[in-house]
């Protein structure tokens, strides 16, 4: 019997694209498929909450997932990654040094703990941290087959010095933005934020997906082009860039 989408708790955003809301951190999952071949957004918050998304995938596309892409390296993203030891893990150019430093490993742990992650998960999530195995500088294009291309584009810094961004063409066109955009609250900017960069990355995104596109972004509901813009604004002004 097939599987649907809903029944998953997914949200089909186009054909053969879907994303779902992870509980708790409201964290965005996304899902491409090609014919044969299959790329995951992003991890979830741990081993098992990964291992959950990769058995999901497997059952809406009948396939493996083959391609991981992880828009940035905050523990609500990546932690997950583990769980897909078979994929070819992509990220932005410097992102794997993130999650390979010690000090960068622990305060990932430290975050998930003050965000209310159960300790022995954050440590075990932290010891078990997959870098990218593939950088992205610019653009990489990914042929998932049956006609099915996908461009990841390094579009930061902003809300992170590492974010990645993922446009998959079609119609309509749909873009993942990881936490460059925020719906469901006003966007984070911590420690490790580049402020001065953030519009800017905002203007990439909309460059690359259009007007007319559908924007996930990495916490909240699908948003169009309007809303980006208007969130572009409004981190310019909040952080004094000009424009």
């Amino acid at each position: 019997m097939t599987v649907t989408w809903e029944e998953l708790g997914w949200e089909r955003v186009a054909a053969g694209v879907g994303r779902c809301r992870l509980p708790v951190w409201d964290c965005t999952a996304g899902l491409v498929a090609g014919e044969g071949a299959v790329l995951m957004i992003d991890a979830g918050s741990s081993p098992a909450e990964g291992a959950r998304l990769r058995t999901q995938a497997q059952s809406l596309t009948s396939h493996r997932v083959t391609h991981l892409a992880l828009t940035h390296p905050h523990f609500d993203h990546v932690f997950g990654a583990a769980a897909f030891p078979e994929a070819e893990v992509f990220g932005a150019v410097g992102v794997d040094a993130v999650l390979t430093r010690v000090r960068d490993r622990e305060e990932l742990r430290a975050d998930a703990v003050r965000n209310g992650l159960a300790e022995p998960v954050a440590q075990e999530s932290a010891e078990r941290l997959v870098p990218p195995r593939h950088l992205v500088s610019g653009e990489w294009t990914l042929d998932l087959g049956g006609g099915r291309q996908v461009l990841l584009a390094n579009v930061g810094p902003g809300h992170t010095a590492h974010d990645l961004a993922v446009l998959v063409p079609g119609d309509p066109e749909v873009v993942f933005c990881g936490d460059l955009v925020e719906e469901s609250g006003e966007p984070q900017a911590g420690p490790d934020a580049v402020p001065s960069h953030w519009p800017a990355a905002l203007d990439r995104l909309l460059d690359l997906g259009g007007e007319d596109a559908l924007y996930v972004p990495g916490h909240g509901a699908v948003v169009d082009a309007a809303f980006v813009r208007a969130q572009r604004d409004a981190l310019a002004a909040r952080f004094g860039v000009s424009r």
